[in-house]
């Protein structure tokens, strides 16, 4: 546990460039795994070198997918630089490939699966899950939604297509690397999260990282297990709570190319994500 203490204050000073909050809490919890895993060999994290590192990395290919090794990666390599000191900060971890088979299909949900989701949940996380889609949130946003006079956005580039076709009011999120961003909902479920309008802001828990929550809605990860569940019953199977973003980012690009070329609306439907790269945005398209 030292050695992940360590790490996080490593993390957070680094004045050249200092960690996001999640991305810390990203490599404590794949450390974790880390050292559990490797207990059972008699070995501690203190133990690893780079080359171990990497022979660790090639025992899961089978059973981690390649995001997730790579965050495994990027976990130990941060340990090494950081805490140990056995890796200099110009070198990297070799990358290691999974060999698990790549999931196929798309992760995205139809407008009527998500409607059968959210019956099959309770109100609250059916309301939420109902937001998420409309307004494309990770599930640790719906825990920061605000009014934007309350939690002004950052500036970033804005396309003037941003949010065309979809009226509604505006609210801000804190989305990855703290970034705060403007997400549109529609009237309708303005007025239903409104109605659950904290009196007094509260902190919320998730994974370790503290929010302030000004509406009583669900989110973060006890919102992704009830949405898991309630697509397991309505539907049969799962593609996940993030699926919802996924599904948002489908028919704002089809509503998009109506009037837009193809390379214009991946840029607008980028900024409206909150990550501002269209390549990235073409992950969500598959």
């Amino acid at each position: 546990m030292g050695r992940l203490v360590n790490l996080v204050s490593a993390l957070r000073r680094n004045p050249a460039r200092p960690a996001s909050v999640r991305t810390v809490a990203n490599y404590r919890d794949c450390l974790l795994q880390i050292a559990r895993r490797i207990a059972a060999e008699g070995r501690e994290l203190r133990d690893l070198t780079p080359e171990t590192a990497v022979d660790y990395l090639r025992t899961r290919t089978a059973d981690l997918g390649q995001k997730a090794l790579d965050m495994h990666r990027q976990s130990l390599q941060a340990m090494l630089v950081h805490v140990s000191r056995r890796l200099p900060e110009d070198e990297r971890l070799a990358v290691v490939r999974s060999a698990k088979p790549r999931r196929t299909g798309g992760r995205a949900y139809r407008p009527e699966q998500i409607r059968m989701v959210a019956a099959a949940q309770n109100a609250r996380n059916g309301l939420s899950t109902l937001i998420a889609h409309a307004a494309g949130l990770r599930a640790h946003e719906l825990l920061t939604l605000a009014r934007p006079g309350e939690q002004p956005p950052d500036r970033r580039p804005a396309r003037p297509e941003k949010f065309a076709h979809r009226p509604g009011r505006d609210y801000t999120v804190i989305g990855k690397g703290g970034l705060v961003r403007v997400v549109r909902l529609p009237d309708h479920l303005a007025d239903r999260l409104e109605e659950r309008r904290r009196e007094e802001r509260a902190r919320v828990t998730d994974r370790g990282i503290h929010y302030t929550s000004r509406y009583d809605v669900a989110g973060g990860t006890p919102w992704s297990v009830s949405f898991g569940s309630a697509s397991k019953r309505a539907l049969g199977w799962t593609a996940g709570a993030h699926g919802a973003r996924h599904a948002y980012a489908q028919e704002r690009m089809d509503e998009l190319q109506r009037t837009l070329v193809r390379a214009d609306a991946l840029e607008t439907v980028s900024q409206e994500l909150g990550h501002f790269r269209p390549q990235i945005t073409e992950t969500y398209l598959r």
